[in-house]
């Protein structure tokens, strides 16, 4: 098992980020998410927006770790639930791969709130538990899969 975590500022107000994050696939940037599909969203009796979204997403794994993980399927999907307060100013958002489940699971957590100091910029903690089971090099493949995460995480301050 491996945990991953990150935390990135963002210089604009928690309405603009949120705004942004709800739109954030497809893109460009980060081309392995292929397809979103709005699953369910609705409002709840405190005006929280709950939204529950299907990603289809397209892994380009190299050949070693096909053969390590003893498939040839790339095409996975993940489920994510986010729920925006927006009396709060807080965006808490969760998925986990729902494909390959024998072999990978990633539960990753978001969550998007202003900076204490500074109503002005927003601050999104992100964290993950990336667990491969049941395959030699499991270790190893679960600091790769972090590396990516990193990667694609570094990508966000590229775009803003």
């Amino acid at each position: 098992m491996k945990i991953w975590s990150t935390e990135h500022v963002f210089s604009y107000p928690w309405e603009t980020v949120i705004k942004a994050a709800m739109r954030k696939y497809p893109n460009p940037m980060n081309p392995n998410v292929v397809g979103v599909d709005v699953l369910d969203r609705g409002l709840d009796t405190e005006g929280r927006l709950h939204s529950h979204r299907l990603l289809s997403t397209e892994w380009g794994l190299p050949g070693i770790v096909r053969a390590i993980l003893g498939t040839n399927h790339t095409q996975t999907y993940v489920k994510e639930h986010s729920i925006v307060d927006p009396e709060e100013k807080k965006m808490e958002l969760c998925s986990t791969n729902i494909t390959l489940t024998n072999l990978i699971s990633v539960d990753e957590r978001l969550l998007y709130r202003p900076h204490p100091d500074n109503p002005e910029v927003t601050v999104l903690t992100q964290e993950a538990i990336i667990t491969v089971k049941g395959v030699s090099l499991s270790s190893y493949l679960e600091g790769m899969m972090a590396r990516r995460m990193s990667a694609n995480a570094r990508k966000v301050s590229i775009i803003w």
